[in-house]
């Protein structure tokens, strides 16, 4: 007799669900845990291979950001030390639209609220060591972010995603076409699709969010990520007061 298979087959269906599925090849457990002082010189090797045109960040914004928000920084450890760093702060959505600058989010953090509404996450810098790509160190910084937006009760996390391929491109087409060919599937932007494959979604191009990135010519991707457990706030008291009322 023959055996029997289920049809459809079981198995990945999409980038998303190899990423799932694959094994992490480290020599040892990603590890994410909140980020120390003396961490300082190990992100910033980090940050200088994987951004080697952008000026690394300052021991002053560093600790600025680690004293503003210490639940949003984080560096993943594996067998070989630190291996990639990330960082998050909390923004109001309303202050950072598509339409308004952007320059300056990622200084020194002084720009945080804590206003109980429109409270968002805001992805600063996702850095992995250049030679520690593929192991699964992007992957796990950017759960520990999506889990600390489920538990704060977020609405969202933002990031502005790099285009480090679009400089080849950029007599060709605005980078709005390009990201879009990106989405397409006809140009292939690794950062890009690692962040639409961990469920970001697509809002906008960011021109000159950060001028110093020749590579990007400057420009980046606005993504952001829906929670899908957020609750929002119960209303006022004042606010239930003036709701409207049933005639008996």
């Amino acid at each position: 007799m023959g055996s029997i298979r289920t049809f459809p087959r079981k198995g990945p269906h999409t980038i998303a669900d190899v990423w799932r599925v694959a094994p992490i090849a480290s020599a040892g457990a990603i590890r994410v845990r909140p980020a120390r002082l003396e961490d300082y010189a190990a992100v910033r090797a980090v940050e200088r291979a994987a951004l080697p045109g952008r000026p690394p960040l300052t021991l002053r914004q560093f600790e600025a950001r680690r004293l503003a928000f210490p639940e949003g920084q984080w560096v993943a450890e594996s067998g070989e030390g630190i291996s990639g760093a990330g960082s998050s702060l909390i923004v109001r959505w309303e202050d950072y639209t598509v339409g308004q600058t952007w320059n300056g989010i990622t200084g020194d953090g002084t720009f945080i609220t804590h206003e109980p509404m429109g409270r968002t996450l805001f992805g600063c810098d996702l850095l992995t060591d250049t030679a520690r790509r593929g192991y699964g160190v992007a992957r796990a910084l950017q759960q520990a972010r999506r889990r600390l937006c489920r538990r704060l009760n977020l609405r969202r996390v933002v990031a502005a995603v790099r285009l480090p391929r679009y400089r080849a491109a950029r007599e060709a087409m605005p980078p709005e076409l390009y990201v879009k060919r990106v989405i397409w599937g006809e140009i292939e932007e690794p950062l890009l699709g690692f962040h639409l494959a961990q469920g970001f979604q697509y809002c906008g191009v960011l021109r000159d969010y950060q001028p110093e990135d020749a590579e990007s010519c400057g420009h980046a991707a606005l993504l952001v990520w829906l929670n899908p457990l957020y609750a929002p706030p119960e209303p006022g008291a004042y606010a239930q007061s003036e709701r409207p009322r049933k005639c008996a």
